[in-house]
């Protein structure tokens, strides 16, 4: 099966289990629950809960046993969309096409769509323990998505964001914000993935390197997209590092040194694989994605 083709069939199955475990639009109170689906099936690549699913593929699990906490790396991401959007944070009128949660449900709902999806999101990595994962394991992944979303990891990252606006920040900094407002939780994905799936401290070590290579070349690449990108592509406006008057890897290397960067953090990413076979394939192909991606 090719990339694409794997890509589809994951989002499909997410998508079901999505369905399934958000409450529906119907059940009391309906607001909440109508702005939580409407962010949470708006699009989206569905990278995260895609590589918890690779990463436990690579080391021989089913798939199955891990969509709960795949599931749960949606709706962190989706809770860290819609407050990002918020007129206090980055202030955009569209996500992935469509208007902006606080747009359409106004800012308090906004607000509390991304407390309900957050929360939810921990439920369901303790729901996980239901299919027979091993409990210490749930333990160990509920600490590491705790700390990668927190004050240390995500939120960390994008307070450090705020705080660099208007300012000429260094290449530090700019890694800082990098790492833990987006490379985090794909760290945190790849090894939710092969932690509940018993990888061996070898196995876990590659996979961390492969994320944390794999995180560094998205972030670049997220950077050179509003720069480059087509608006109508990528569903939302871009030139918004530049509204808000951030430092980019565009900004403090060029268009072409930025390219040679993601080029090189996903040949490490590759290389980290090295001791795996054809079932890290997926993965291989996911970083290689990373490069030619228009979304």
């Amino acid at each position: 099966m090719n990339l694409d083709s794997y890509i589809a069939e994951k989002i499909n199955l997410i998508n079901d289990k999505l369905d399934k475990y958000l409450p529906d639009e119907s059940e009391v109170p309906e607001l909440i629950h109508q702005s939580m689906r409407y962010s949470v099936f708006a699009g989206g690549k569905r990278l995260r809960p895609i590589l918890v699913i690779a990463s436990s593929e690579a080391v021989g699990f089913n798939a199955e046993k891990v969509m709960p906490t795949a599931c749960a790396l949606e709706l962190i991401h989706t809770y860290s969309l819609v407050h990002d959007d918020l007129p206090a944070m980055d202030d955009d009128d569209y996500r992935r096409g469509k208007l902006t949660n606080h747009k359409v449900y106004g800012e308090a709902t906004a607000i509390l769509t991304g407390d309900a999806l957050l929360t939810k999101a921990f439920e369901l990595i303790a729901f996980n323990a239901t299919l027979g994962i091993n409990e210490k394991n749930i333990i160990k992944v509920l600490g590491e998505i705790s700390s990668a979303a927190g004050s240390q990891g995500m939120v960390g990252g994008q307070v450090v964001d705020m705080q660099s606006e208007n300012k000429s920040i260094g290449f530090d900094t700019l890694k800082y914000i990098h790492t833990h407002k987006t490379g985090d939780l794909f760290k945190a994905s790849v090894r939710a993935g092969a932690i509940l799936a018993n990888a061996s401290d070898k196995q876990l070590a590659a996979l961390t390197e492969y994320a944390e290579q794999l995180g560094l070349a998205f972030q670049i690449t997220d950077d050179i997209l509003d720069v480059e990108g087509d608006a109508q592509v990528i569903g939302k406006a871009v030139g918004s590092d530049q509204k808000n008057q951030k430092s980019t890897y565009p900004s403090l290397f060029g268009i072409d040194q930025s390219k040679e960067m993601a080029y090189n953090s996903v040949s490490k990413a590759i290389n980290a694989l090295d001791i795996f076979g054809s079932e890290a394939d997926r993965l291989r192909k996911i970083a290689n994605y990373l490069t030619k991606r228009k979304v």
